[in-house]
């Protein structure tokens, strides 16, 4: 099991690092065209802008198409062999996915138009519940479905995964063996996959029932409600199911009302937006109303929060792999600084420790609860640094934009050093933490290692794995060569150290891990060439 969520967690790692380095530029293509930064003259120049434009429109292409880059990553990641067969089952199988609810929903009459909320209310329902309902569903690669985000992708991925390790190598009957092999994995991939969705179909509406009772919970529970939604907002991060949470306090009455320049106005968007907008004069409290849900909350977790908790995770990190984390890290940390997207650091350790992500939720949820009893009111809606100056500092002191940083300063120190207790405490497998069963750290440097470099070392690896004829399969993760073996008792432990391993793991019988560093890239490729000449 540990192997596997390992495995798993591995799989995440590519679309982290995509996401970290696409918000770094959606942030600084953000500020440019921003004429309270860069001025009038600079945002009004064309051609600059447009270049600046097209940066943003393709950040915004990678958020927006999060769900089928973790289809891929996962399916790939989990794959023993044939990893490009597998990817090309991964977009058969999340566009076969989506298609099958697409159709199952426009079979029952649901389709963008009936669900928009101009269509629901006229035909009988509120604001509040034409809002959840049309929440529930959106357009994925031109397929109306149901609201799964990023979950959905790890479903497929997980799926497509498994059909493939498992029948990769089948063998059919000979009249139809063309179709065996790794060219049945698409095939089974399209049969499989509709079940999933269909499943998926009767499933999924549970979450989002849950979902709504949080949203009414937090309209009645008074001072406590910005503490349910900032801690059910965290938790829902994996999911993609806090879109429809953002969207209840965002733009229905859940998240307040407030009369703006005569017009009554619903929703902490809204009010705040309103309020900015407005030429009239509008009281604070208003502006405090619009901030309780927005901005303010996720300021404390992107900028002060998470930025400690990922040097926190550099600092447990090993020494041998502090650079691979910090190079991890320091992406995540300039995507939440500047634009607030906080996933590349949450992704890395949600799915390794529900201890750490349990605090995080928690920590989420007090700190929209403080800012609410301080009356700040920095709305925005990223909150990254960019929105922190625009709604917080540029308004001035009436929304008390250096409590923000007040309160944000404390929440740094507790992230740090709650996360460095937690992660001993609990001896947690963050970044550069993963855990070696066996092995010690090997006297061999990679100058005196013994074998050399390429074939020559790659046949004294495999020599020391017992040989050709007792490897099974060869893959790679970051830092470790893992290789399946039919016995355990041929691998030799000190001549492998001596080609420059720092360690080894063995998770099972017949499974043994090589712990190179960032090398083992070019090591992993080296044996799986040498292995095919002999």
């Amino acid at each position: 099991m540990k192997e596997a969520i390992q495995k798993f967690g591995k799989s995440l790692l590519l679309p982290i690092s995509t996401i970290a380095a696409a918000g770094i530029f959606l942030g600084l293509a953000a500020a440019l065209q921003n004429p309270s930064i860069v001025g009038a003259g600079f945002a009004n120049a064309h051609n600059v802008q447009v270049f600046i434009g097209f940066i943003r429109a393709l950040a915004n292409l990678i958020f927006g198409n999060l769900p089928i880059f973790f289809a891929l990553s996962v399916t790939v990641g989990l794959a023993k062999e044939e990893k490009s067969t597998a990817a090309f089952a991964a977009i058969i199988g999340f566009l076969v996915f989506h298609l099958t609810l697409s159709y199952i929903l426009a079979q029952n009459g649901i389709t963008a138009l009936s669900t928009s909320i101009e269509a629901l209310t006229k035909g009988g329902m509120s604001v509040v519940d034409a809002t959840i309902e049309n929440a529930k569903y959106e357009t994925v690669l031109g397929f109306y479905t149901l609201r799964m985000n990023v979950f959905g992708g790890i479903i497929v991925g997980l799926v497509v995964g498994a059909l493939h390790n498992r029948f990769y190598k089948i063998k059919l009957p000979s009249a139809i063996n063309f179709y065996g092999g790794k060219r049945f994995i698409p095939l089974i991939t399209i049969v499989t996959i509709p079940l999933v969705a269909v499943v998926s179909y009767f499933i999924w509406p549970l979450f989002n029932q849950l979902i709504s009772l949080i949203g009414m919970s937090i309209s009645k529970s008074g001072a406590f409600g910005p503490f349910i939604y900032g801690t059910a907002n965290r938790l829902l991060i994996p999911t993609g199911l806090h879109h429809i949470l953002n969207q209840l306090v965002r733009f229905t009455p859940i998240g307040g009302t407030a009369v703006v320049g005569g017009d009554t106005v619903s929703g902490a968007l809204n009010i705040f937006n309103a309020a900015i907008g407005s030429s009239q004069h509008v009281s604070n409290s208003v502006f405090q109303l619009g901030a309780k849900y927005i901005g303010q909350g996720q300021t404390l977790i992107a900028v002060f929060g998470l930025p400690a908790a990922a040097l926190a995770m550099i600092k447990m990190a090993r020494p041998t792999e502090k650079k691979r984390v910090k190079a991890m890290m320091f992406g995540g940390m300039s995507a939440a600084l500047l634009t607030g997207i906080t996933e590349p650091i949450e992704f890395a350790f949600m799915f390794v420790s529900p201890i750490l992500f349990g605090f995080h939720a928690l920590m989420g949820g007090l700190g929209y609860f403080l800012l609410s009893l301080l009356g700040t009111s920095v709305g925005g809606v990223q909150a990254g640094l960019i929105d922190f100056t625009i709604f917080g500092i540029f308004r001035g002191a009436q929304s008390k934009w250096y409590l923000v940083v007040l309160v944000g300063l404390i929440f740094s120190v507790i992230y740090y050093f709650g996360f460095m207790y937690l992660i001993k405490r609990f001896n947690i497998a963050t970044p550069g933490r993963e855990v070696v069963e066996e092995g010690v750290e090997s006297s061999v440097t990679k100058d005196n290692a013994i074998g050399g470099t390429g074939s020559a070392m790659a046949q004294t690896i495999v020599a020391a794995l017992g040989g050709a004829t007792n490897i099974d399969s060869v893959t790679n993760c970051m830092t470790r060569l893992r290789v399946t073996v039919k016995d355990m008792t041929k691998v030799q432990d000190q001549v492998l150290k001596q080609t420059g391993a720092s360690g080894l793991v063995k998770p099972s019988e017949h499974n043994v891990q090589v712990v190179y560093g960032l090398q083992v890239d070019q090591i992993a490729t080296d044996v799986k060439d040498y292995l095919k000449t002999v």
